[in-house]
């Protein structure tokens, strides 16, 4: 599969090469048309820069801002049923359930969405992209802000999307990169809230990693803080609007964990709440444990 020019250029590569010179596009833009099953390009000449996308576009220009949220995460789920990466990612998490993949709508941010949208200096691409830039997507530089990530959308209790958390997958990261990012702005919306109507008792976790490892152990009724200070107004309303009375807070036994249980063990009670603490061995967290157990 590879190709020489005998002509003037005398150049050749491979078929990745070929795309790249004929359609005018980067390496990762090659890649993602040779798997649409692009079409061989018969003659022609060489093309510097594409200015027209040749990949369908996983948005709709029109869509409302739910909706258009929807289809991103539409869009990354495809992407991590489709990638041995994040699939391994998720098993070395002990996460293995299709079934837990396909409720939560995990997905996988694999720096793919940009090449599908229309270029920013075409208005539709300007507008569509502005938005998406807007929702938090899409950073002023145009990548994806959860690029690399595993990513857990976070729902309403309507079933809308309102956030997303990404957990960078890539190895060999530059020193400093943070592994956890979330849409900007305030956190919105409760993890797993449509299975709370369902118990009494909750399992409170720390981390979104661990609450889907207590979900994939059987345990259905867990949601998750946004970290050991991201318990919000908007949990305490969930807990409320749903009849929860007892709270079993699993967050990470280490300093910082233990000290924000204790803390909010006591605003729990306050509010009427009966509360207790899971506790791990010393400094581990509950994906740790199961993990090693």
């Amino acid at each position: 599969n590879l190709w020489h020019c005998l002509g003037a250029c005398r150049t050749g590569g491979s078929a990745i090469d070929w795309v790249m010179r004929a359609e005018g596009v980067s390496f990762r833009h090659a890649v993602e048309l040779l798997r649409a099953d692009l079409p061989a390009a018969e003659g022609g000449a060489v093309v510097k820069r594409s200015t027209v996308r040749r990949l369908p576009a996983p948005v709709t220009p029109d869509a409302e801002d739910q909706k258009l949220l929807g289809q991103v995460v539409d869009y990354y789920h495809q992407q991590l049923k489709e990638s041995p990466e994040g699939l391994r990612y998720l098993e070395s998490r002990g996460l293995v359930s299709p079934e837990m993949v396909d409720h939560f709508k995990l997905g996988l941010a694999n720096r793919t969405l940009g090449l599908r949208l229309p270029l920013k200096n075409r208005d539709a691409g300007a507008a569509l992209r502005g938005r998406l830039q807007k929702l938090g997507v899409l950073r002023e530089s145009g990548h994806e802000h959860l690029a690399g990530s595993l990513v857990i959308p976070i729902h309403d209790a309507e079933g809308n999307v309102v956030g997303m958390y990404g957990r960078k997958v890539t190895p060999n990261l530059r020193p400093g990169t943070s592994l956890h990012l979330y849409l900007p702005g305030p956190h919105r919306g409760v993890f797993n809230e449509a299975e709370l109507v369902r118990h009494k008792t909750v399992i409170l976790c720390e981390a979104l990693i661990d609450a889907l490892t207590f979900w994939c152990a059987g345990f259905r009724n867990v949601t998750s803080s946004y970290g050991v200070e991201g318990f919000t107004p908007h949990h305490l309303e969930a807990l409320k609007r749903n009849g929860i009375d007892r709270v079993l807070i699993a967050y990470d036994r280490d300093d910082a964990g233990e000290k924000a249980a204790e803390a909010l063990g006591a605003r729990l009670a306050a509010e009427g709440l009966d509360c207790y603490r899971v506790q791990f061995p010393r400094g581990m967290d509950a994906n740790e444990y199961a993990l090693k157990v």
